[in-house]
């Protein structure tokens, strides 16, 4: 059977894009308008300090780019770094090697750090390293803060108090495309010189804004080197928006959206989301637990609260799992990924879901296991989640 000819709604549980709210979708279905008005600056305007606050920064610029999380990349590199430039980064995943592959696109010369798939960032070899860089080579530090790939959450405090233990100057750039908005973000108090995210993934859009924040020092950074990018200038952004208006044309609905996610995130509370975020991947991780499986995150302080991957058991084709899930019972999970392909699916629990909803997905992949063969005791997992979800008061009534 085919997976359109299902009724239903399908249950989207990749880890992005993610469910759009009825609310969001309400808000984007609008005409088209003039991005030049004079009343424009009214909707654009309010959007800067709500990204602040997701952010967690009171000193950054917010961006907000009509692009995805790897224009986010791009754009952090070229307005901060010159063909040449040395930067730092370690390699545990698709989504930190793809920033990686990037860097090495646009000239730079890139130490490369490998890392388990599994784990995250390792910080005190990141203060080895720039203790050894002696005449501060390093421009930029590259931390990945949630690898999607393998479902590994990385501690970014950690890795700033490494580079401060070293005394060492360089910029730190965060991936945060599967992270903010749903975990806990502190670009301030971190230290972090530019956060990258994505409308996708958290902030409950569809993709097409590239959404983020830059210190100043990052924004100084670039004075150097002004012939190197147009679209993604920081500058020429920080202008514009400052009236209320951009460089270019926006994708004026995705505004409108981003305007909605914001008062969906605020009412809940960030503080709760967080809360939800983890809530919902306990129950998950002890589905797994229950089925007699692993997570791809080799160590329980590396597990992510927006997407757990999980390792079939050798012989077996997660692939097929997916291809199951999705042709019979109408779910989409996450395929592994480069080195875990084939090895892993992922469930990715982050954006507007609730406890029955990620039931349902446990229950699907159950299901899509028993159908391939793997040996999982029927309906363990859904009761496994079920009784973190009955016993766990943190969610508010």
């Amino acid at each position: 059977m085919l997976n359109s000819r299902i009724p239903g709604r399908n249950f989207l549980f990749v880890p992005g894009p993610t469910n759009l709210p009825d609310r969001i979708v309400r808000a984007m279905s609008v005409a088209s308008e003039d991005h030049r008005s004079p009343t424009f600056p009214d909707l654009v305007k309010p959007l800067f300090p709500g990204l602040k606050k997701v952010f967690g920064t009171e000193k950054g610029h917010a961006f907000i780019f009509p692009a995805s999380g790897t224009g986010g990349w791009e754009a952090a590199i070229t307005n901060t770094l010159s063909p040449g430039d040395k930067v730092l980064a370690q390699r545990f995943g698709q989504f930190s090697h793809l920033w990686i592959d990037l860097c090495k696109r646009h000239g730079l010369e890139v130490v490369v750090q490998e890392r388990e798939w599994g784990t995250g960032n390792d910080p005190e070899l990141i203060e080895e390293t720039l203790k050894a860089d002696k005449n501060h080579e390093i421009k930029a530090v590259l931390a990945t803060h949630n690898e999607t790939a393998t479902g590994v959450t990385s501690d970014i405090a950690a890795v700033r108090r490494a580079m401060d233990n070293a005394k060492h100057p360089a910029l730190l750039f965060v991936d945060g495309v599967s992270s903010v908005a749903s975990l806990e973000f502190k670009m301030d108090e971190w230290g972090v010189d530019v956060i990258v995210s994505g409308s996708q993934k958290g902030f409950m859009l569809p993709a097409g804004l590239l959404l983020m924040a830059a210190s100043q020092k990052a924004v100084d950074a670039g004075k150097s080197n002004s012939g190197r990018r147009a679209y993604f200038e920081f500058r020429d952004m920080i202008a514009q928006n400052a009236n209320g208006y951009f460089p270019y044309t926006p994708s004026v609905p995705l505004l409108y959206g981003l305007k909605e996610s914001l008062s969906i995130l605020f009412e809940e509370g960030l503080d709760q989301v967080y809360k939800r975020h983890h809530h919902l991947a306990e129950g998950c991780r002890a589905a797994v637990a229950a089925w007699g499986l692993k997570c791809c995150a080799k160590e329980p302080k590396w597990n992510s609260d927006t997407v757990t991957a999980i390792v079939v058991p050798e012989g077996y084709d997660a692939a097929k799992v997916i291809e199951t899930a999705y042709k019979r019972y109408n779910l989409a999970l996450g395929a592994g990924l480069s080195e875990v392909a084939g090895k892993v699916f992922r469930i990715g629990h982050l954006g507007d879901l609730n406890e029955l909803m990620l039931l349902g997905a446990i229950a699907g992949a159950e299901m899509a296991m028993l159908d391939n063969g793997i040996k999982v005791t029927p309906g363990s997992g859904v009761a496994a989640a079920q009784a973190v979800y009955r016993a766990n008061p943190m969610l508010k009534m």
